[in-house]
């Protein structure tokens, strides 16, 4: 998902003037313009053109305007891009298109020369050279893609301008520091280029999203498999900087499962207290009744996790759905499952490799094209075959040398015990993301974030009857 909140894109009059340079991995299919979980680094097409300009009035606290973010070791200039046109209203609602002015697009040619990105420094590049396709947008991020198709071998520019997000779900600086280790130490991830005062210019993949039916193919299981084993080799004291003294779970840093349920269970709460949540679904989410169930299941958790030596520890991304998933189109790679590409790492964090599978497990039943795209098909969740597939890739590309039976086995059952936390945490999430529907009395809205929250909360609730967790 990829950056998760309401999605506007621009429509197809605007679309179809884009430059064949710019949209080689568009998808033909059309989307609701407000999904869960839509990758901002791959190519979508959508229809909706706007979104709502009204703020949100819940006390769950939204920025009002983005933070600076820098990591060590990239470029940064001090230029602000501002791709928003405040005058430009239709009846309270936003279009964005300051970015198609002149003023625009100098200051994003003197930001991209500042940053010195390699094929966009030479003179000749003017203002008229420059193409800039709205892909998407967001509460967290409005995406570009910025090309110059009178240059073949100037290279298309991901631009990401940062908007007002709420801090209580992403950290942006985690965020930039885990995208540059993963792509300059591991080639796993875009490559980011520079930071500007209000977001960044990262690397563009000529590709396209997964569907949902190319998740479920036998061979592209086994590809994500292969690619989740790899981005699982990475070592989490890499990515949380952390020494050998303060190194460890409970030391250097925390499972992000039980750290985000913690962080996130306030913002919960304001959520449902706020006067236009209904008495029956505050009643139904029982967050008091909530509380004490998670807390049952993780001691439940510790018992069995250390009485099996724990499921593997690794840093995860926590988010592997198929709209986070690329394929590399035109491009040569070397292993078959390289030309899959992960996208969007808002919500990777140190984690169980089994809660990263269980994860992944669970997006099968989500299809976000769909009419429904909150709720989960069941019968869609992959087969015991389909499973033992993916569990061989990945074991196989962990370092487990011809895995047997056995090693399948515990990884399943590693995987059913963390299954929970996977519901309980995207529950939460779901709740925090509705805050400003609630706060504004939206009824109508794409994508039904109360809704999702109940059915997580309800598998949750079974699942965690099913493994026999007293509450």
């Amino acid at each position: 998902m990829a950056t998760k909140g309401f999605r506007f894109l621009f429509p197809a009059t605007i679309m179809s003037k884009v430059s064949p340079v710019v949209t080689p991995s568009l998808s033909s299919s059309l989307a609701p313009p407000n999904l869960r979980k839509l990758s901002t680094s791959s190519v979508q097409s959508f229809s909706s053109a706007r979104t709502s300009a009204a703020s949100s009035t819940s006390s769950i606290p939204f920025s009002a305007e983005p933070q600076v973010v820098k990591a060590e070791g990239l470029r940064h200039t001090s230029i602000v891009l501002d791709a928003r046109n405040a005058d430009n209203l239709d009846h309270g609602l936003v279009l964005f298109l300051q970015y198609k002015t002149p003023s625009f697009l100098l200051q994003l040619l003197d930001c991209i020369r500042a940053l010195n990105i390699p094929s966009w420094t030479r003179p000749k590049i003017s203002v008229q050279d420059i193409q800039i396709f709205k892909v998407s947008g967001s509460l967290t991020n409005a995406v570009f893609f910025v090309s110059c198709p009178t240059m073949k071998d100037v290279h298309t520019l991901l631009l990401r301008i940062y908007g007002p997000s709420s801090d209580s779900l992403i950290s942006r600086p985690r965020e930039l520091r885990t995208l540059h280790i993963l792509s300059s130490r591991y080639n796993l991830g875009p490559k980011v280029y520079g930071t500007f005062q209000n977001g960044r210019m990262e690397e563009y993949f000529p590709s396209k999203t997964l569907t949902a039916e190319e998740m479920r193919n036998p061979q592209i299981s086994r590809w994500i498999g292969a690619r989740m084993a790899e981005l699982h080799s990475v070592p989490i004291d890499v990515i949380e900087e952390t020494l050998p003294k303060n190194s460890g779970e409970g030391r250097g840093w925390e499972l992000g499962a039980k750290k985000n349920v913690r962080s996130w269970l306030p913002h919960v709460r304001d959520v449902l207290v706020h006067s236009n949540m209904p008495q029956t679904i505050r009643d139904e989410i029982d967050l008091e009744k909530f509380k004490r169930e998670w807390e049952s299941y993780l001691q439940w958790l510790a018992n069995v996790d250390d009485a099996r030596s724990g499921s593997r520890r690794v840093f995860a991304h926590n988010d592997t759905q198929y709209g986070n998933l690329l394929r590399l189109e035109g491009v040569k790679v070397g292993a078959p499952h390289r030309q899959l590409i992960v996208v969007d790492f808002e919500y990777a964090s140190p984690n169980p490799a089994s809660f990263d599978i269980a994860n992944h497990f669970h997006e099968w039943t989500y299809n976000y094209h769909s009419a429904t795209p909150h709720l989960p098909d069941e019968s869609r969740y992959p087969s015991v075959k389909e499973r033992e597939n993916f569990y061989v890739s990945y074991l196989d590309h962990a370092g487990f040398s011809s895995p047997g039976p056995e090693q399948v086995k515990n990884l399943e059952e590693q995987v059913r015990c963390w299954s929970p936390a996977c519901h309980a945490m995207w529950a939460m999430w779901g709740l925090v993301q509705a805050t400003d529907g609630i706060a504004r009395n939206v009824t109508d809205s794409e994508f039904e974030y109360v809704g999702y929250s109940r059915a997580r909360m309800a598998a949750f609730r079974r699942s965690i009857i099913a493994l026999g967790v007293s509450t």
